[in-house]
């Protein structure tokens, strides 16, 4: 039998009910009562999952359930070592298990989560090492372009990037680590599209999702973002040896 969600948190959004035809999604006041459980996956002994903090909007109902599952695996709603199933979430997100496990599939590729054969999903947990590993990772491919930028970008296309860094101060004010990692990954995405290379941007997009710490507190996103606006300084300042000090720190940081 499923368990029904506790109250969930002040700042967690609503997600809207789904039609019929799962054609257009309508706000509701809370969630609603979902479709039946499918067969062949088992719903009992599971966690209560907390209302997502994202409202289900667009028209896709598969794209508008992956934004609301990843903000909850990066905010914490849905529990590292966890086991969910599709019609449990479909239930909760008021859509049926199909867009939901079209959603939880492609997590699946990017790493968030594994496949648990009759029972749905568990959610993957990270360990330090895991996470030191995606940073070296990362800082393997983003701080050689960063350096190269640095000598042929002109200051004012630098400059241009300000309002993206400052979104994440803002973002890190919050202390949302969902609303963060979406203003952070926003940041890193802009600076690295000036390679013009979109296979990078992508394989950097993956590992940052991959790489995003899910216990940091306040106090740590402020100072990662504090570490963006001095780096945007730099960079505008034409100061390369400052570039490559902050880079470099900013991802050992990670």
């Amino acid at each position: 039998m499923n368990q029904r969600a506790h109250a969930a948190p002040a700042e967690t959004a609503r997600v809207p009910a789904q039609s019929r035809s799962e054609q257009s999604v309508r706000e509701a006041p809370g969630f609603p009562a979902g479709p039946p459980v499918a067969r062949g996956e088992h719903t009992h002994g599971e966690r209560p999952i907390p209302q997502p903090r994202v409202a289900v909007q667009r028209p896709s109902v598969r794209g508008q359930v992956l934004d609301a599952l990843r903000t909850a695996l990066v905010s914490g709603d849905l529990a590292p070592g966890a086991v969910y199933s599709a019609p449990a979430l479909g239930e909760r997100f008021g859509v049926s298990a199909t867009p939901v496990r079209e959603a939880m599939q492609q997590l699946a590729l990017e790493g968030a989560v594994e496949v648990v054969p009759n029972r749905g999903f568990r959610v993957v947990e990270r360990g330090a090492r895991e996470l030191a590993e995606l940073a070296e990772v990362r800082a393997l491919i983003e701080v050689p372009v960063i350096l190269r930028l640095a000598r042929s970008v002109p200051a004012e296309r630098w400059a241009a990037l300000r309002p993206l860094a400052e979104e994440t101060v803002r973002a890190a004010a919050s202390g949302c680590r969902a609303t963060y990692a979406e203003a952070d990954r926003a940041f890193h995405r802009a600076v690295l599209a000036l390679a013009d290379n979109e296979q990078l941007v992508q394989i950097a997009e993956d590992l940052h999702r991959r790489a995003v710490p899910r216990q940091r507190g306040r106090a740590d996103l402020m100072a990662d973002a504090g570490e963006h606006a001095a780096l945007l300084d730099a960079l505008v300042a034409g100061e390369l040896d400052a570039v490559r000090r902050l880079v470099a720190g900013h991802f050992a940081a990670g």
